[in-house]
């Protein structure tokens, strides 16, 4: 395939994810902007009036840029989880396979569909956070940048959590008994400075952390990390998983029998 082939391709495929998010939008993107609302109204209105300042700002506008992330995160690896397994299971996947496309191709063209549905929640969610408090934004130029990493690092765990997995059930596991955990427990409700010195360490080792402190540092000028440290950690997981990936694609892993 030529360059210009190659990029049909890609528009095709990313074309097609996107296409089958929106048309069944009242699962894919009505859901968390009326979960992320509850969020906002608990914590931010009920609780956050109790809880006060936290590291100078208001309770609610402490918590909604880690919502906000928290939704990136969970859509943009539910989305190619999904649609990877599903290509997979109806064996669809195997004509991709066997086509001129190369297999760099068909990865992003998964990943790109999983940020879109990602990025595009996480903009409705911004946008309903603006009915319960005004956003300010310190950094723009970070904060999307930050937000657009994250959800290539998580379509890109959706990817390789897809290929791994053998049935329906196996793709609920990890977000299930690893992404939710991590990400309640990545500072999206709390500051890390409220912890214990041994807890902080803990907080440390998880990798939703340092998202999430950035993405705070783009809206509010706060983080509880040095922000460099947090973005060189991101570029370098997003490296390492795409490798992984691209490896166990060429290598048909879970794909060929």
């Amino acid at each position: 395939m030529n360059f210009s082939q190659t990029l049909i391709a890609l528009w095709t495929l990313v074309l097609k994810e996107i296409k089958r998010f929106t048309r069944i939008w009242p699962q894919t993107l009505l859901p968390p902007s009326i979960t992320m609302a509850m969020y906002f109204i608990i914590f931010g209105n009920l609780i956050g009036s109790r809880i006060g300042d936290m590291d100078g700002f208001s309770y609610m506008d402490f918590i909604v840029p880690g919502l906000i992330m928290m939704s990136v995160i969970t859509n943009s690896y539910s989305n190619v989880a999904s649609s990877f397994f599903s290509n997979k299971f109806q064996r669809s996947i195997e004509e991709m396979m066997v086509s001129p496309m190369p297999n760099w191709v068909i990865l992003s063209g998964f990943i790109l569909g999983g940020m879109a549905r990602g990025l595009g929640v996480g903009l409705i969610v911004t946008v309903v956070s603006l009915f319960f408090t005004r956003l300010t934004m310190e950094h723009p130029l970070l904060t999307v940048l930050v937000v657009v990493l994250t959800s290539a690092l998580f379509s890109i765990g959706g990817f390789i959590n897809a290929l791994l997995a053998n049935k329906f059930d196996d793709i609920s596991i990890v977000p299930t008994f690893i992404l939710t955990p991590l990400t309640y427990l990545g500072g999206v409700f709390y500051s890390i400075s409220m912890l214990p010195d041994f807890w902080q360490g803990v907080s440390m080792l998880n990798p939703i952390l340092y998202m999430v402190n950035v993405f705070r540092y783009g809206f509010l000028g706060v983080s509880d990390i040095p922000v460099g440290w947090a973005l060189a950690a991101i570029f370098a997981f997003i490296i390492a998983l795409f490798s992984i990936a691209l490896a166990m694609l060429e290598r048909g892993k879970g794909i060929r029998s």
